[in-house]
């Protein structure tokens, strides 16, 4: 085993390694070292099953059970650092243009397939690198993703969403079946599908159904907000059957499912679409879940991946403004010096440290494997009313310039805006 995933990791090295975009962009060093590192926490996962030492971390020592640790672990720091720099020099450029076009060019759509993100949602045992704590880790990763651009982080995550989907919730023949799949090298294009376009949808009573007939189940109803769903293969959708809440993995193909776009006021680069399923017929093994399985837990961590997703955002708003107010001048001083600019930046900061911490804390709940329903309601609360805000805040600190589409808070407004589609778009 430890000989086949040592192939695997020496392979991704390797692709990278023939790749040009790297060199173009000058992350091929960073890369490397990515690649390395998540290579080595591989081979530790496996050590730890085979009853070998743990990998000692210098810099972070174990703590106690319960308490909240905010220093970030070596793999953690050095992913944090690599794709920060992916978002300042691949996917900010590119936001305006995929904005314009309302989809992501496939030249950045391939860069940001070549980072394997969706390794860090495949265990190890089907050739991934993620483990049981794994929320934080994409947390963390869907922040630096969403501070370059909040509608390309959501096409860059999607695949790393569907992994921890399957990981998580899907019956071990899914698994068995999806996992191994999505990091083949023509793996499938699969869309998440969990939110619906009714007024006042409520996720516990879903209005798409699964009617099951015989070996067979039928489903009927409508989807909304997937992240280019028009170019998936697969459809992840959330439907009520006879026994409650289930996910099932549907063809978009299938005769009965119809598909159009749905562009929105914000996230139009993340082409989202809508989807009407007419009396669709799928197998029994299309449901991929159990009649138990932990429905609010999905719905929990979909939440904790919206919050990310408006963390990266309002700390990109804070980022941009802070420079501009220092360099713009009125009345021979910068106009930072003013209170009406210098404490409403000092309140953005503070909200937004607010919506960090409570989206760390309920994470790492989750990943000592404590209740976090709680902590992610909370998260939820602050970032959907202090990410529009700080948003709102940086259009208003901009002045006119921030009502032009010169500079990219116009766009992060309306991207924020929209919050409820980040809150089902993103699984950590």
């Amino acid at each position: 085993m430890l000989v086949d995933l040592q192939g695997r990791a020496l392979a991704l090295l390797n692709k990278v390694a023939g790749a040009e975009w790297p060199d173009r962009l000058r992350l091929r060093k960073p890369l490397e070292r990515w690649l390395y590192r998540g290579s080595k926490a591989s081979f530790s996962v496996l050590a730890q099953q085979g009853g070998a030492a743990k990998r000692a971390r210098p810099n972070k020592p174990a703590s106690p059970r319960g308490v909240f640790d905010l220093t970030l672990s070596d793999d953690q720091q050095l992913l944090c650092d690599m794709l920060q720099q992916v978002a300042q020099d691949v996917v900010r450029p590119a936001a305006a243009e995929a904005n314009a076009a309302q989809h992501c060019a496939e030249e950045v759509r391939a860069a940001l397939a070549e980072l394997g993100l969706k390794h860090y949602g495949v265990p190890a045992a089907h050739g991934g690198l993620a483990d049981e704590a794994a929320a934080l880790t994409c947390a963390l990763m869907t922040e630096q993703l969403a501070h370059g651009d909040p509608a390309l982080a959501l096409v860059a995550l999607q695949s790393l969403s569907v992994a921890n989907v399957l990981r998580r919730f899907a019956l071990p023949a899914a698994q068995q079946q999806w996992l191994p799949a999505l990091l083949a090298e023509s793996a499938p294009q699969i869309a998440l599908a969990l939110a619906e376009p009714h007024v006042l949808a409520d996720p516990h009573r879903l209005q798409c159904r699964a009617e099951r007939k015989g070996q067979h189940y039928q489903l009927s109803g409508s989807k909304s907000l997937l992240v280019d769903g028009l170019s998936a293969d697969y459809l992840l959708l959330s439907a009520y059957a006879e026994d409650g809440p289930a996910l099932f993995l549907v063809e978009a193909s299938r005769a009965g499912v119809e598909r159009c776009a749905s562009p929105a006021m914000g996230l139009r680069g993340a082409a989202l679409a809508s989807v009407t399923l007419r009396k669709v017929r799928v197998p029994h093994s299309a449901r991929i879940t159990a009649a138990d399985f932990a429905y609010q837990t999905l719905l929990d961590l979909a939440a904790l991946g919206g919050c990310a997703v408006a963390v990266g955002a309002a700390q990109a708003a804070l980022d941009y403004v802070v420079p501009y107010v220092n360099e713009r001048q009125a009345f021979g001083e910068p106009i930072s010096h003013r209170q009406g600019v210098a404490f409403p930046i000092a309140n953005m900061a503070i909200e937004l440290e607010g919506m960090r911490l409570l989206l760390w804390r309920a994470c790492a709940r989750a990943d000592q494997g404590a209740s976090f329903s709680r902590e992610s309601y909370l998260a939820r609360l602050q970032a959907e009313a202090k990410a529009m805000t700080i948003a709102s805040d940086a259009v208003q600190l901009l002045g006119g310039h921030g009502f032009t589409q010169e500079h990219p808070v116009e766009r992060w407004y309306r991207d924020v805006r929209g919050f409820a589609v980040l809150s089902q778009s993103v699984v950590l």
